[in-house]
């Protein structure tokens, strides 16, 4: 791979999984000797992980409609790296991206999508890289060809490191803890969770995201009488030592087209519960590796979290299990490697 040259452009927002995802895969990358150069938008955290694990990523603006430059910006990049491979993420850099002609220089471009999105965005690509199966079967239904969509899954750190104390998360050390990780979005149906915990009175809930609908969540919290027991944490980066800490983790989403979340429990035996949206369902197998329980259903929901605190088979089982899923196919070694065996199919 060493004469392989890969150019990679996320326009992401602050925070986010798939922004940490390609965070994860470009340092990666870089430790297989990959030759990359990496264009993102200015975001101090990812520039210094980045920075830290020896990438030197450059900083383009990726504004709206009317800027002008990145796309210039990005054309003197190509001209100057002269990649074999360019992997945009997600719509906006890729609709950067300036077509081959007008950068005179030839590459094969391949765009990843952790979503469903509008392919208008990637008519220009040649191929397209879905993180589930069902996003490709997605892309193939849309009208792109069978041939050019491929799956290609993430990965998630399996760090071991200690348990955050309960007392930095204001929880009692005899309380049952049940953690919660994302945006807060309506999509990922924190408003569920704050319900079925208030059918679940000797447990207390750890939110770990930032978003729009913070506020609308603790008023929820207020109204369901579980404030008190409610903590929102913020975005936070230490999801090993909160997943040790906790005794169940609840992914609600009503729409997860993969769930990152799940793969990231499963890596540190935390069991999962999880709203049966579209990635979970195709991660767990019900009763084996995680428990599945309906969209928008907080009633079952409490009833699946109840089971997991106090069945201490299951528990066993499905923690044992999950951590064997991650094992089998979600491990950086894995993933890097069919990654690297991508790009030297379709770059040679």
């Amino acid at each position: 791979m060493s004469s392989m040259r890969v150019l990679q452009a996320m326009a992401g927002a602050e925070f986010g999984g798939a922004e940490a995802f390609f965070t994860r895969l470009v340092i990666g990358l870089a430790k297989s000797n990959l030759d990359q150069r990496v264009l993102i938008r200015p975001n101090s955290g990812r520039e210094q992980a980045l920075k830290k694990a020896g990438i030197d990523p450059v900083l383009l603006k990726f504004g709206g409609r009317f800027d002008l430059f990145t796309p210039l910006a990005i054309r003197n990049q190509l001209r100057d790296y002269r990649p074999n491979i360019v992997l945009t993420w997600m719509n906006r850099a890729t609709a950067k991206m300036p077509k081959k002609k007008l950068a005179d220089v030839d590459y094969v471009h391949v765009a990843r999508l952790g979503g469903y999105y509008d392919l208008k965005y990637y008519r220009h690509c040649d191929h397209l890289i879905g993180n589930t199966h069902d996003i490709v079967d997605y892309l193939i239904k849309e009208g792109w060809p069978k041939d050019r969509a491929h799956y290609l899954p993430n990965f998630v750190a399996a760090d071991v490191t200690p348990p955050i104390l309960r007392k930095e998360l204001h929880v009692p050390d005899s309380a049952k803890l049940i953690m919660a990780f994302g945006r807060l979005h309506e999509n990922k149906g924190f408003d569920v969770l704050i319900r079925a915990l208030a059918l679940i009175p000797d447990a207390y809930l750890c939110i770990a995201g930032e978003g729009p609908e913070r506020e609308a969540l603790e008023n929820i919290a207020l109204k369901e009488g579980v404030r008190p027991r409610t903590r929102f944490l913020g975005w936070r980066e230490d999801t090993a030592a909160l997943l040790g800490a906790s005794d169940v983790f609840v992914c609600p989403s009503r729409h997860e087209p993969l769930g990152n979340v799940v793969i990231e429990s499963w890596a540190q035996s935390c069991p999962v519960v999880a709203a049966s949206s579209q990635g979970p369902t195709q991660l767990i197998n019900d009763g084996e590796n995680g428990l599945l329980v309906p969209v928008d259903d907080h009633d079952a929901m409490a009833v699946a979290i109840k089971r997991v605190l106090t069945e201490g088979d299951l528990r066993n089982k499905i923690s044992a299990n999950g951590r064997a899923s991650y094992e089998a196919d979600f491990t950086e070694h894995s993933v890097i490697k069919q990654y690297l065996d991508f790009f030297q199919m379709v770059g040679s």
